[in-house]
């Protein structure tokens, strides 16, 4: 059997130190390990029918001698199943005799070739994968924004007679998000909210006022004077359940993913926005805090979350695609910011000695009742991964699957 058939057909590399009280050879080791072991173990299991057979390669020895006693390394390749290559490997620490001199053999660790080969093409495409990104120049770049654009005009709808801008779902959720215009619309888009509808104007419609009174809504404006101005139109016309604003001078159009989740995660029932900032009139606020009392009249007897919910699902499932097959995962911060990739041997560890501000953890693997159990204790909110296999799951921590 050449050496290029060996390192093929190898499973599992069997690594032993070697101790010998006298000076010893390499053919004295190989000797040793054949003529001590035979008769030992059953017939399937004989290193030399073995070796004939292709099912171990060639025992590898590096012996040195000092003061006279010998020391080395016994690496013995395997194809055989992971049962019958531990039990060869521990058959070896029975060797007491090495040639004329007395010997122990320990058996150090049975590596697993295969796991050896999947952290080196993980690696490996990782270094690929940044060569491709950093190749990207700023042409191909404005084609790809290009090309996402218009994927999101053609995935954007229209609302009631005034044809308002919004996303497809605003026709079926049980929760919508008023924004101000067809920009605001579209970037929502880019970040996977697609419950959306945009006034277009400070005169608000009252198609919006009526939507607003069957499903649970939220008012997501500008930071800004006209923000302002369009949050009193409707709340004069509309029944807002939930108030959020886009940074102090900031538009929603123009705000990042990070900006758009904390502003949304971050939305007030109306009451409290009114009772906290001078927008209204105090007979205008008393209209709010009625329609607050109402709240449980409309349409839905219990009030469903606001759709973000549904919409981060769907972010995070988006990234943990990206993550399929590569056998590695990512540790992301309340935004969604990835602040570490993880590999998945190592994901309990990682997770263990987690410090600072993590939320959320997303890996190519299983979800097992040990790492809930950690992830738990760590106060991670969210796992997210392609499957779960679990008992309990504790109140304070979120399992996402695509299963």
């Amino acid at each position: 059997m050449g050496k290029g058939e060996e390192l093929t057909t190898t499973k599992y590399l069997i690594h032993a130190q070697i101790n010998a009280n006298g000076i010893v050879e390499k053919p004295d080791v190989v000797g040793a390990v054949f003529g001590q072991t035979e008769g030992l173990l059953s017939n399937d299991l004989d290193l030399r029918e073995l070796q004939r057979t292709g099912r171990i390669g060639r025992i590898q020895v590096n012996i040195r001698s000092n003061s006279g006693r010998a020391k080395g390394d016994i690496v013995i390749p395997s194809s055989l199943d992971r049962v019958e290559t531990a039990i060869l490997a521990a058959s070896l620490e029975t060797i007491n005799r090495v040639g004329p001199c007395e010997a122990e053999i320990q058996t150090l660790k049975v590596e697993d070739v295969r796991a050896v080969k999947r952290e080196q093409v993980v690696n490996r495409a990782k270094e690929i994968y940044k060569n491709m990104v950093e190749s990207v120049g700023p042409a191909s770049m404005k084609m790809i924004e290009e090309v996402r654009e218009a994927m999101r005009i053609h995935e954007i709808s229209e609302y009631g007679d005034d044809r308002l801008p919004a996303g497809p779902s605003i026709h079926t959720s049980d929760a919508i998000i008023v924004v101000e215009g067809r920009s605001d619309v579209l970037n929502l888009l880019k970040y996977g909210i697609k419950n959306t509808v945009a006034v277009e104007g400070v005169s608000v419609p009252q198609s919006i006022g009526e939507l607003s009174k069957k499903r649970t809504t939220t008012a997501f404006v500008d930071g800004d004077r006209g923000g302002e101005l369009i949050l009193k139109e409707l709340l004069q016309i509309g029944d807002v359940d939930y108030i959020t604003r886009a940074p102090q001078g900031k538009e929603v159009e123009d705000l990042e993913k990070d900006e758009v989740l904390i502003a949304l995660r971050d939305k007030v029932p109306t009451a409290q926005f009114l009772a906290n900032h001078n927008i209204l009139s105090d007979s205008n606020n008393n209209k709010s805090n009625k329609k607050q009392q109402k709240h449980h009249n409309k349409k839905y007897n219990k009030e469903p979350e606001v759709e973000i919910e549904d919409d981060e699902i769907s972010l995070m499932k988006d990234m943990l695609k990206e993550f399929e097959g590569t056998g590695c995962g990512a540790i992301l911060d309340e935004a969604l910011n990835i602040t570490k990739e993880v590999s998945i041997e190592d994901i309990y560890e990682e997770i263990k000695n987690i410090e600072g501000n993590a939320n959320t953890v997303i890996f190519d693997g299983i979800i097992s009742q040990r790492l809930v159990d950690v992830a738990s204790q760590k106060e991670i909110k969210k796992l997210v991964a392609f499957r779960s296999n679990i008992v309990k799951k504790p109140q304070n921590l979120k399992i996402i699957t695509i299963e």
